[in-house]
């Protein structure tokens, strides 16, 4: 069992970059983590539903075929920290691929959510993406050492 993330772009902040690295490393000592990329694209291509389905197309080809998939969105799911480990707790014991997709600057286009098993929200506001993908990192980290019942999280 493996947990994918795919998202889009890449953080454009070396500061935010490095987080982001520091806290996805962390979290691949608690659990077995392949980080997928997919290009960004411009906003000048078009309308903001063309870039997410065009966004949507490059992370729904870098899903496994049969992956337990998580939409990031701002209308899904809230959990506490203890309830996120619980639950990758459980999806690791059952599922054979969990992925959870963090869309792009205008969020998740309509086929990644129809796709989605699930959706969970990060928090109640509208984050950036490079953001969302930071605070996600972190709790996927945090939820490991919740699971071991190591002194992270207090």
């Amino acid at each position: 069992m493996r947990f994918v993330v795919a998202v889009v772009g890449k953080p454009r902040d070396g500061n935010l970059a490095g987080a982001i690295r520091e806290y996805e490393d962390r979290a691949s000592r608690y659990w077995p983590i392949e980080i997928h990329e997919v290009r960004e694209e411009p906003a000048r291509s078009g309308s903001a539903d063309l870039v997410r389905n065009r966004e949507a197309e490059r992370l729904l080809a870098a899903l496994p075929p049969s992956a337990y998939v998580i939409a990031c969105d701002l209308t899904g799911r809230t959990m506490t920290s203890e309830q996120f480990s619980k639950w990758l707790v459980e999806l690791r014991e059952r599922a054979r691929d969990v992925a959870i997709v963090v869309g792009g600057a205008f969020g998740l286009g309509a086929a990644v959510k129809e796709r989605a098993s699930t959706s969970i929200a990060l928090a109640p506001w509208t984050l950036p993406h490079e953001l969302a993908r930071l605070v996600l990192a972190e709790q996927l980290y945090r939820a490991g050492t919740i699971a071991r019942r190591e002194p992270y999280h207090k």
